[in-house]
């Protein structure tokens, strides 16, 4: 039974949380402090129920893309030992399991609030399209980024039960950064997207121009971040959270060189989660330690 948890957990990259969650939380956290709560943290059925919505959300997604592109991973040597198409897991069981994900993520929002439930059709569609988008155009890399910066939006409307345009630099922030990595990430796959008519920023403009889409990608992540400060009149921690932030995603293009791609899972995995995390952590630090308005 642990085996077939793992195979399922793995099949939906459950370790890959860490990128999306984080920025959740932050979404959270600052409706929170909105709201007048000293610690910035809502009730804890509220806390419950969004990482409940976010796993649902997330693994339905996940799943999803692997049963759509299960063909096409089978052909891919870096992605024919997935999942389903190593046979591990089936499509029909694969179909429940996405089944069973959108249910919890649609039990999840109506416990949270009436908007909730209103707009998770509109996030299912937004995260299934995702998908797809390879299939037709380049900038599926931004298609990606808008799946997790709806993050920060969906937490902060399930803590208040509204929309504030306020979070959108913190979603688009969001946005930016995920197509940055997705675009290296991408770099893998050069030869085989262009023989199986797949398209990618690396597809179309090869190594070295890509390398510099993702930094300026990067770059507008961190100038938005920015505006987030002044949105929210935040203070010395968040500033030195971007920084960190900035620092290690200028580590993470030092040592993803044109000429040498040696070193791009560690960029995406494990840089990648140390963006995410400390973006978290300092925001709230310095919700929590300046005290919130």
């Amino acid at each position: 039974m642990f085996r077939r948890i793992a195979v399922y957990l793995e099949m939906v990259k459950v370790a890959h949380t860490v990128f999306a969650l984080p920025f959740a939380l932050t979404g959270m956290f600052l409706a929170a402090g909105e709201t007048g709560n000293a610690y910035a943290i809502p009730a804890r059925r509220t806390v419950f129920y969004i990482v409940l919505a976010m796993v649902g959300a997330r693994s339905a997604a996940m799943g999803f893309n692997r049963l759509v592109d299960a063909d096409i991973d089978a052909r891919n040597p870096r992605t024919k030992a997935r999942a389903i198409p190593s046979g591990q897991v089936s499509r029909p069981m694969a179909s429940v399991f996405i089944l069973m994900s959108v249910v919890l993520l649609e039990l999840s929002a109506a416990k949270l609030n009436p908007l909730c439930l209103k707009l998770s059709p509109v996030l299912l569609f937004l995260l299934f399209s995702y998908s797809y988008m390879k299939r037709f155009t380049w900038a599926s890399h931004v298609v990606l980024g808008a799946c997790l910066g709806a993050a920060p939006a969906a937490a902060w409307i399930a803590v208040t039960g509204e929309f504030d345009a306020r979070i959108l630099p913190i979603c688009f922030a969001v946005l930016f950064w995920v197509a940055g990595f997705d675009v290296l990430y991408a770099l893998q796959d050069i030869e085989f997207d262009r023989d199986a008519g797949l398209h990618s920023i690396p597809r179309r403009l090869g190594v070295g121009p890509s390398l510099w889409i993702a930094r300026a990608f990067h770059l507008v992540m961190a100038g938005l971040l920015l505006v987030g400060y002044h949105e929210f009149g935040l203070g010395g921690w968040y500033l030195a959270g971007i920084a960190l932030c900035f620092g290690v995603l200028a580590y993470e293009h030092a040592i993803v060189r044109e000429d040498d791609l040696s070193r791009l899972n560690m960029a995406f995995f494990n840089l990648n989660g140390v963006v995410s995390i400390a973006f978290c952590l300092f925001t709230y630090l310095d919700l929590v330690l300046r005290g919130v308005r």
